[in-house]
C-alpha cells in the first residue's frame, strides 16, 4: 500500500461530508497489490485480481431450448400442418450425428446441439406423433425455441473486470467458461480493537461502572461480511503508552486498524497521541453527519487507521459510510455507488441545517401500496437495540431543516450495505 504525503488531510477544522471525506482517503492510499489464483470452490467473496475475458462462447454452438423436433423453417407449410419423417434423435451430450436431411425431422431434447441443417425447433406440446412421423403446426416462425451460439457470451467479451466481488452468478459464470481457479487479491488483513478502561469481554463479571464491549464483536462481524481476515486485538486500557504499543503491532501485521472509542477531545482519549508517537499520522474529521461526527482516519506505516466512535449506533453508522469503502478499495473492489431508493415519509422530524442525518427506519405499505418508510427504536448514538430491528436508513441531507408525513426522502436498505 501507499504512504499518505506529509499533508494528508489538511482541510482544518470544517466539517467533511462523507463522499469529501472517502474520496480524499482514497485519494491517498493505494489498496493491496498482492494476488493470488485460488480454485473456483473457494473463490467466494473474494475480489477478482485481473478482467476476465471469455476465451469461447457460450453456449459454444447453437441448441434447443425446449424439448421437440428440429426441422428445416423451409420444409414447413406457412397454412396448414405439416407431415415429416423422423428420421433421428439428439440429446444433451450426445449429438446427431451428419447432417440432416430436407424434409425430415429430428427430435431433440433441451441443451442438445443443433445438427447441421435444422434452424428451427418445434415444442413437442405443439407436435402430433403418428408412427414415425410427427405432424407439425402452422403458424411458426424461423428460428423458434433455439438458443444460438454465443448468446450468452461472445468469445473475446469481457464478462467480469477486475475488482468484481466474487458471488455465486459470478462463479457460475466463470465455470461456464471453463475456468477452475481464478487471479484474486489477497485478502486484506485488519486489526479491530477498543478503547476504554470500562469495557470487559462478554462472559466476564462487571463491576461498578463497567459495560460489555458490543462494538469490537459488531465491527468483527462487519469486516468478515466485506471478506477481511480480522485480527482481533483485544481492549486496550486508556493509556496513552499501552494505545501506542497496541498500534505498533497491528500496524506491523495487518494492512489496516479499525478502532472504537478514544478518538474524541477528552483526557481520557488517547488514540491520537499515542499513534503520533507510534510514528504514524492522523486527523480527526470532524465529519458533518449525525450520528457519527469523531471519526479518525490516518496512517501508521503502510496500515490505514480509521478510528470510529465509541457510541455503537455511531460506530455502525460510520463504519457503513465511511469504513466500508475505503475497506474496499484498500481490498482492491471496484467502486460502487450507494444506492438510494425514494419513498415517502411517515414521520415528522426536524433538524439543525449543515449536518446529513441518517435515521433508522423500517419500511411499510399505505393504504395505495406506496413505500413509506417508519422510525424505529429510540433516538440516541448509544441505543444499539434500535439497529438491531432496523432495516434501512433514511438519509435527510445537510440543507433539510425539517421533515413531514408524506415528503419525499431518500431510503439506504441496510441490505445494500451489510
Amino acid at each position: 500500500m501507499g504512504r499518505l504525503p506529509d499533508d494528508c488531510f489538511a482541510l482544518g477544522d470544517r466539517l467533511l461530508s462523507v463522499e469529501e471525506a472517502v474520496a480524499e482517503f482514497r485519494s491517498r492510499l493505494a489498496g493491496v497489490a498482492d494476488m493470488e489464483t485460488v480454485p473456483l470452490a473457494v473463490a467466494e467473496d473474494r475480489f477478482l485480481a485481473e478482467d476476465l475475458v471469455a476465451d469461447r462462447s457460450v453456449p459454444p454452438h447453437a441448441n434447443a431450448a425446449v424439448d421437440g423436433y428440429a426441422v428445416h423453417f423451409d420444409d414447413l407449410s406457412p397454412g396448414a400442418p405439416s407431415t415429416l419423417p423422423v428420421t433421428g434423435r439428439a440429446a444433451a451430450g450426445h449429438p446427431f450425428a451428419g447432417p440432416v436431411l430436407r424434409g425430415t425431422a429430428i427430435r431433440i431434447f433441451t441443451g442438445a446441439p443443433l445438427p447441421a441443417g435444422p434452424d428451427t425447433v418445434v415444442m413437442q406440446e405443439d407436435c402430433m406423433v403418428a408412427g414415425d412421423r410427427v405432424i407439425l403446426p402452422p403458424g411458426l416462425r424461423r428460428g423458434a425455441h433455439v438458443r444460438q451460439a454465443g448468446d450468452d457470451i461472445r468469445a473475446g467479451d469481457t464478462v467480469l473486470t477486475a475488482g468484481r466481488r466474487l458471488g455465486p452468478a459470478e462463479i457460475g459464470l466463470a465455470a461456464s467458461l471453463g475456468r477452475a481457479a481464478l487471479p484474486v487479491r489477497r485478502t486484506l488483513r485488519v486489526a479491530v480493537l477498543s478503547t476504554g478502561d470500562e469495557l470487559r469481554d462478554p462472559g466476564r463479571p462487571v463491576a461498578e461502572g463497567q459495560i460489555y464491549d458490543a462494538n469490537r464483536y459488531l465491527l468483527t462481524a462487519l469486516l468478515r461480511q466485506l471478506g477481511c481476515d480480522v485480527a482481533d486485538r483485544g481492549i486496550v486500557p486508556d493509556r496513552a503508552d499501552a494505545m501506542q504499543s497496541a498500534l505498533a503491532a497491528a500496524a506491523a501485521e495487518t494492512d489496516a486498524i479499525v478502532t472504537s472509542g478514544g478518538v474524541s477531545v477528552g483526557d481520557e482519549d488517547h488514540v491520537k497521541a499515542a499513534l503520533e508517537a507510534a510514528g504514524g499520522r492522523l486527523h480527526h474529521w470532524r465529519l458533518a453527519i449525525k450520528p457519527g461526527k469523531p471519526v479518525a482516519l490516518g496512517q501508521l506505516g503502510d496500515a490505514a487507521f480509521l478510528g470510529l466512535p465509541g457510541n455503537p449506533v455511531a460506530a455502525m453508522v460510520t463504519f457503513l459510510l465511511v469504513a466500508r469503502p475505503l475497506l474496499l478499495h484498500l481490498a482492491g473492489a471496484e467502486p460502487l455507488p450507494l444506492r438510494r431508493f425514494p419513498v415517502a415519509a411517515g414521520f415528522a422530524h426536524g433538524k439543525k441545517p449543515g449536518r446529513r442525518e441518517f435515521l433508522r427506519a423500517v419500511l411499510e405499505t399505505d393504504p395505495s401500496g406506496a413505500l413509506v418508510a417508519s422510525r424505529h427504536g429510540r433516538e440516541g448514538a448509544g441505543m444499539l437495540s434500535s439497529l438491531a430491528g432496523a432495516e434501512g436508513l433514511v438519509e435527510l441531507p445537510e440543507d433539510v431543516t425539517a421533515v413531514a408525513p408524506g415528503d419525499p426522502v431518500a431510503y439506504i436498505p441496510l441490505s445494500a450495505l451489510i
